[in-house]
């Protein structure tokens, strides 16, 4: 069977895609991305595709703008939150609150292979924008829709940032400690896991149009990719009939398992997964308690787990967080420095390995940004920075939808490409 391309059969002749497109490389070369999203889910799920080669497209407006483009910042191109999950996609603006302005992006999605939002919940349906309205002008397109509790079912109007998504699904009711309450997680675990998932589920769904050549809904549910994250957990109670309390940084089939104090205020992560390795480190420490019987074994070592954490970290607190890494690594021990985002930054290794990337900005700048987390042999390119507002309006309108400069000039005096 001839190879095909992911982006399977459009319902109509597409015009070139100039300014990414097949140039750019990638598996998903070829590839339209629609972006309608907003702070960092969806646009994560975007750049993950942008990483992959797709053109991705955002559409912004003056009058409902993300607000993560003013985070922190004056201005609307500079915010750092907006710029790290934004790098390698193009900007254009149509304002949703026109007709003219929905119509004009309905033409845009008879372009377009893959539709993302992540809207608050029935948005897009009252804007006419709703999958029925969009698989109308493109019965081909993936239409990926993203919420906290998915399109369907009673909770389906909840709306909610990334503490909504955790807590909805089950993960921040295990992150704290023992007879404490949840400690929550301020960190963006959880938009970072719903937008990866949400790409994964666009994949598949290009990849099944290419096999069927079919377009499909795809319904994504942040809460409900908390709970895949958990699956052991959930179903201790069934298997157990006990829930699982939280337990700091403790794991029930190692100990020990957690973060130890070093020198210079540093600290290092350990984790001792067999008796094996734990009789090696007992040795390495030099502290005949730690090589006592009643240690020998994990049962022991959980039952007096906190004299073992104590002992352990009064030694980890004499050590150089430089060289005990790669001394515990070397005598068997799986263990690593926690490293702070100075350190991460600051490691050679991850600029050789490709994690870190030199981008163009708009206005001649570079900077570097952090880009994929994978290699592959058809790699895409990825060098152009986060787009400023509108900057590509002149290739979405023009060179996509084929309006002419006075065309484009009259949609903007009228405030429909604002």
């Amino acid at each position: 069977m001839p190879r095909t391309e992911l982006s399977g059969n459009p319902p109509r002749k597409r015009r070139s895609a100039s300014v990414s497109g097949p140039a750019n490389g990638g598996p998903l070369a070829g590839v339209r991305v629609v972006e309608l999203t907003r702070v960092w889910a969806g646009p994560f799920a975007g750049k993950l595709l942008a990483f992959l080669g797709a053109e991705v497209i955002r559409i912004e407006s003056l009058d409902s703008l993300d607000a993560s483009r003013a985070y922190g910042v004056n201005g609307l191109d500079v915010s750092a939150g907006f710029r790290a999950v934004n790098p390698q996609k193009l900007s254009a603006q149509i304002n949703l609150k026109h007709q003219e302005g929905r119509d004009l992006l309905l033409r845009l999605l008879g372009e377009s292979d893959v539709f993302i939002e992540n809207l608050r919940p029935g948005i897009t349906g009252r804007l006419g924008l709703g999958y029925e309205a969009v698989r109308a002008v493109n019965p081909q397109i993936v239409y990926t829709a993203m919420s906290v509790y998915g399109s369907s079912g009673p909770l389906s109007y909840q709306t909610g940032y990334a503490p909504c998504f955790v807590a909805g699904g089950g993960v921040s009711g295990l992150v704290g400690y023992e007879g404490r309450k949840p400690s929550g997680m301020n960190i963006r675990y959880g938009d970072s896991t719903f937008g990866a998932a949400a790409a994964v589920g666009t994949m598949a769904a290009l990849l099944h149009r290419r096999r069927h050549g079919e377009g499909q809904f795809v319904d994504v549910s942040a809460a409900e990719t908390m709970s895949t994250m958990i699956g052991d957990v959930l179903l201790d109670f069934a298997r157990a009939g006990a829930d699982r309390d939280r337990s700091g940084s403790g794991h029930p089939d190692m100990a020990p398992h957690g973060a130890y104090p070093c020198g210079d205020r540093e600290w290092i992560s350990i984790a001792t997964p067999d008796d094996v390795s734990w009789a090696a480190l007992a040795a390495l420490t030099g502290d005949p308690e730690l090589k006592a019987p009643r240690f020998a074994t994990l049962g022991g070592r959980r039952e007096h787990s906190g004299e073992l954490d104590e002992r352990l970290s009064a030694w980890t607190r004499t050590q150089a967080p430089a060289d005990l890494p790669a001394r515990l690594q070397h005598a068997g021990i799986c263990a690593a420095k926690s490293q702070n985002t100075i350190d991460v930054c600051a490691d050679a290794r991850l600029w050789d390995h490709g994690l870190f990337r030199v981008v163009d900005e708009t206005g001649g700048q570079t900077r570097p940004i952090v880009g994929p987390s994978w290699r592959s042999a058809r790699e895409a390119s990825v060098t152009r920075g986060a787009p400023a507002l509108g900057e590509h309006n002149a290739y979405v309108f023009g060179d996509v939808l084929g309006l002419s400069e006075a065309e484009q000039g009259r949609l903007a005096e009228r405030g429909i490409l604002r």
